[in-house]
């Protein structure tokens, strides 16, 4: 294992990896004038999901006619941080016209960056600098901002909630209502409360969660859980037909189970026989994560003191992604999880290491599907992206995978010592 005093120079290099990336990444713009996979295909996207949901934040039919799936404060927050009048066209007339929307983006994007710095630098001075520039000039944070979507003021409050930016319960509690309200999957983390017997921060948290639901949802008029829950059906089954937009950036491998019924010709660019490989493997990698990640999170109920709030989110969270893909921009939570660990021990230096890898901007082709040309609008001029398989497909996965490992089976050796000096407890009551 590498000696304590070293680990910073490793982070170091392995920052300058992740830098080193970023300029290949440039220099391809440069060339081609459009971003390289993973990076949305549709290069006349940009910012589209950010200018999409405002669109519908300044007209009725959000949830009855553009069947969102958002929560009302998505609606709220965009109908503030827009112009009206650059609504009356298209949300690409919008892109365009509205000055306010494109600020706010570079705005929260800055936000989430100074909030990086003050999380990971009361975290451990000796690797925030290297944390602290790979992570805001990643591969998650930077689809992010390309895409424009609203993980980045989720983002900002998901760093409120869990990281060592204040001692307040209260301004923890809003924070995570903020961050479930734009996006609900993060309510896994808030169970790792629950995990540890904290009973009042749950209550807190759930309390605020709810009451900015509801005040949100009276702002709207529309958005109640029903017509959510219609939605996620509708969109599931939508997604089930995008596979290649569902496989290009994700964090699970679930999506390869569909390769072999889309629509593209595969099985002329790859051997049947990886397809059929995959197809027994994903189920078994699926599977035994969540075995290890719900082995680790019982043991932590017996010694609800043994593991940290953010280890136990980290553990939450990943399985979820492992198990299906919400976007390969979800990756900035855990991510940030992962880089607040100090680094000690096999399971969390395995994790950090992962959480770089995925931070590299970098894609390694491994054959090209199909070319459609297109509108780069970040380039200004016409290009002609290539959509295929690639090495990153079957790499990022197995990292998110990893990383439930390393911290699950380093939680298990920890509530094992913790067993040493403290007696299991069954009841409900903090140990």
């Amino acid at each position: 294992m590498i000696a304590r005093g070293r680990w910073p120079f490793v982070e170091y290099a392995l920052m300058l990896a992740v830098l080193a990336s970023v300029g290949r990444m440039a220099m391809f713009f440069h060339a081609n004038h459009y971003l390289p996979a993973p990076f949305v295909f549709d290069t006349n996207d940009t910012f589209m999901d950010w200018f999409n949901t405002a669109f519908w934040a300044n007209r009725p039919g959000a949830y009855d006619v553009w069947r969102s799936i958002y929560p009302p404060l998505s609606f709220v927050f965009l109908d503030l941080a827009s112009l009206p009048g650059c609504y009356r066209d298209s949300p690409f007339h919008a892109r365009d016209c509205d000055w306010v929307g494109r600020s706010a983006i570079g705005a929260l994007y800055l936000i989430d960056v100074i909030l990086l710095w003050i999380a990971f630098r009361r975290n451990d001075r000796r690797t925030a600098i290297p944390r602290t520039a790979a992570f805001a000039v990643g591969l998650p944070l930077l689809y992010t901002l390309e895409r424009g979507n609203l993980i980045l003021a989720g983002f900002a409050a998901f760093i409120v909630a869990y990281g060592p930016v204040t001692r307040s319960p209260l301004a923890r509690a809003v924070a995570n209502a903020v961050a479930i309200n734009f996006k609900p999957y993060l309510v896994l983390g808030a169970f790792a409360h629950a995990v540890r017997r904290e009973w009042r921060p749950l209550e807190y948290a759930g309390f605020a969660t709810v009451a900015l639901y509801l005040v949100t949802l009276a702002l709207v008029g529309a958005g109640t859980p029903a017509e959510i829950v219609a939605n996620t059906a509708n969109w599931v089954t939508f997604q089930t037909g995008q596979v290649w937009g569902e496989i290009a950036y994700s964090t699970s491998y679930a999506p390869l189970l569909l390769v072999r019924a889309s629509q593209m010709p595969v099985l002329d660019f790859v051997p049947s026989r990886l397809i059929e490989g995959i197809e027994v493997a994903v189920p078994i990698v699926i599977r035994s994560t969540q075995a290890v990640a719900a082995l680790c999170l019982a043991a932590a109920w017996l010694q609800p003191g043994a593991l940290e709030r953010g280890r136990l989110a980290a553990i939450l969270l990943g399985t979820y992604f492992v198990t299906q893909s919400p976007g390969g921009y979800t990756q900035t939570f855990l991510l940030f999880l992962v880089f607040l660990e100090r680094g000690r021990g096999i399971g969390p230096t395995i994790a950090i290491m992962c959480a770089y890898a995925l931070s590299l901007v970098f894609e390694w082709p491994l054959s090209t599907i199909m070319e459609v040309p297109g509108t780069s609008w970040l380039g200004g001029t016409t290009v002609l992206p290539r959509l295929g398989l690639a090495l990153g497909h079957f790499i990022r996965p197995g990292l998110i995978a990893a990383i439930v490992w390393a911290l699950a089976l380093d939680g298990l050796a920890q509530v094992v010592r913790a067993h040493r000096d403290t007696r299991p407890s069954l009841g409900l009551a903090v140990a």
